[in-house]
């Protein structure tokens, strides 16, 4: 007999608001206190402190315009955040400081998230959606230099793009673009040719969320409708169907793999988290304790896997915290 879903460790109430998104800084260099980020429709950023499940510090800097994306750049006092306001802000957390050091004017006023990928010490490559309804502009951190413009060709009639993830195989290796599109298409960008390598028509509405599996060449994605589609990726950089999976109900905000691979979130329209194996995307659990639309999900960087947590936002103001499959 399947045991019964768990409840939440604990839930993390306070931020007045619906959060749209989470990040987590718990692993890494730095001995300290776990944190969690998270970003809410007033634009408040708020830093959670896990041990003590409060709010350590509130930053407030996309003019009270919906914060929907937030990365780390080597560190927790190192932190990206991109809002509502056309603004992706640089933040300097260090001894307690809450300024923005830097920003970036998107121009664009979707809501795909950006994407973020560490290429050197010190050197990220940052992809956004761009001024042009169908474009994706790629630019190096901190030094805000364009490294490309992604165009669709002529009549390929993509729409917006919806979600973005940069990845490379090893460290050194040529970065490549996964996008997502209001067509429901996925396509691999080569950004050194600036050349769509190949398009999959993976939904048959907007892609709303993707993640991708450098390692085994396969990557996920969801939309509005009650399909998740699994893909792969060829020696010849082809994207192929691998599987699909029909859900109960419709409507994904957000799908992550945890870091080791073994399992993964997405994030429900039905209030629900659900859990799948990444192996055979068998379903696992079905987390049910909010009473709004799941925003998003974000997986802790505990190095050690016992410590791991999930994390889900959603419009009902609160952020459940979870302890799941962590045992190896």
């Amino acid at each position: 007999m399947a045991l019964p879903p768990p409840d939440p460790q604990f839930v993390l109430r306070g931020t007045s608001a619906a959060v749209h998104a989470l990040h987590f800084s718990c692993g890494g260099q730095e001995p300290g206190v776990p944190v969690l980020f998270s970003g809410s429709e007033n634009g408040f950023i708020h830093v959670w402190n896990l041990k003590t499940h409060r709010v350590d510090t509130a930053l407030d800097g996309h003019g009270r315009k919906s914060v929907y994306c937030l990365e780390t750049m080597g560190g927790k006092n190192r932190l990206l955040s991109q809002g509502r306001d056309q603004r992706i802000c640089l933040w300097d957390l260090a001894e307690g400081r809450t300024s923005v050091t830097d920003s970036v004017f998107t121009e664009n006023v979707g809501f795909c998230r950006c994407s973020l990928l560490k290429v050197a010490q010190g050197r990220w490559l940052m992809a956004m959606a761009a001024k042009a309804p169908e474009e994706v502009q790629v630019l190096e951190l901190p030094s805000k230099t364009s490294v490309c413009t992604l165009k669709p060709e002529l009549g390929a009639k993509l729409g917006m793009p919806m979600c973005l993830k940069l990845w490379q195989l090893s460290c050194g290796s040529q970065p490549s673009l996964l996008a997502g599109y209001e067509d429901g298409s996925v396509v691999l960008w080569n950004l050194s040719m600036k050349k769509a390598l190949s398009q999959l028509a993976c939904h048959q509405e907007p892609v709303m969320s993707l993640d991708f599996d450098s390692e085994k060449a396969k990557g996920i994605s969801g939309s509005s409708e009650k399909v998740l589609s699994i893909w792969s990726l060829n020696e010849q950089q082809n994207l192929q169907v691998y599987k699909t999976h029909e859900l109960v109900n419709a409507g994904i905000s957000d799908i992550a793999i945890r870091p080791d691979k073994k399992i993964l979130a997405t994030a429900g329209w039905d209030h629900r988290i659900r859990i799948f194996g990444w192996k055979k995307l068998k379903p696992l659990a079905v987390l049910d304790y909010h009473t709004a639309t799941v925003h998003c999900v974000s997986f802790s960087d505990h190095k050690n896997p016992s410590e791991r947590l999930l994390a889900a936002g959603s419009r009902d103001h609160r952020i459940s915290i979870w302890s799941i499959y962590t045992q190896t």
